[in-house]
């Protein structure tokens, strides 16, 4: 069975390739005004992506502003870099936005090409949603014990006592 969700995206994307993409495997895509520039909100996983491509940025105090709100808005955002030759431009954007946002709760994601922004955007988005969050932590806990059982060491302990 194939993963849809609803993602809430910026308007100023209304035309960007990605989607297409996202319609063409059913997700259901509600345009908005009201979110950030730039922005992919995944309203049931709790996650935000902001586009940014380094050759339309005139204004880097104007972009960290920009990426300081989406951070304050958004308790679990990625910024998908989308560097398709990661040429020195694009590799200096990396390091500003890294330097400013370390200790932040921002995830940087580079991304070459509209599949890449996808890919990783539908990724992070299903491995946060419910139920997958759920099945993902049962099966952690499941491994955590099977490790756990079969670990020489607990063996160790269980004959010392």
């Amino acid at each position: 069975m194939r993963w849809t969700t609803t993602i809430i995206i910026s308007t100023s994307l209304q035309s960007h390739e990605t989607i297409r993409m996202l319609r063409a495997q059913q997700h259901r895509i509600r345009l908005s005004d009201s979110v950030e520039s730039g922005s992919f909100i995944f309203p049931l996983s709790g996650t935000a992506f902001k586009l940014v491509e380094p050759e339309n940025v005139r204004d880097e105090p104007g972009l960290i502003e920009q990426i300081q709100k989406f951070v304050r808005v958004h308790r679990n955002s990625f910024v998908l870099l989308y560097a398709p030759f990661n040429g020195k431009r694009q590799l200096d954007m990396l390091s500003l936005i890294q330097e400013k946002f370390f200790s932040s709760n921002l995830r940087i994601l580079p991304v070459r090409n509209n599949s890449e922004i996808l890919k990783g955007m539908l990724t992070i988005a299903k491995a946060t949603s419910q139920p997958h969050v759920e099945r993902i932590r049962h099966r952690m806990s499941l491994a955590k014990t099977h490790i756990v059982e079969r670990s020489p060491v607990w063996d160790m302990l269980k004959k010392l006592s």
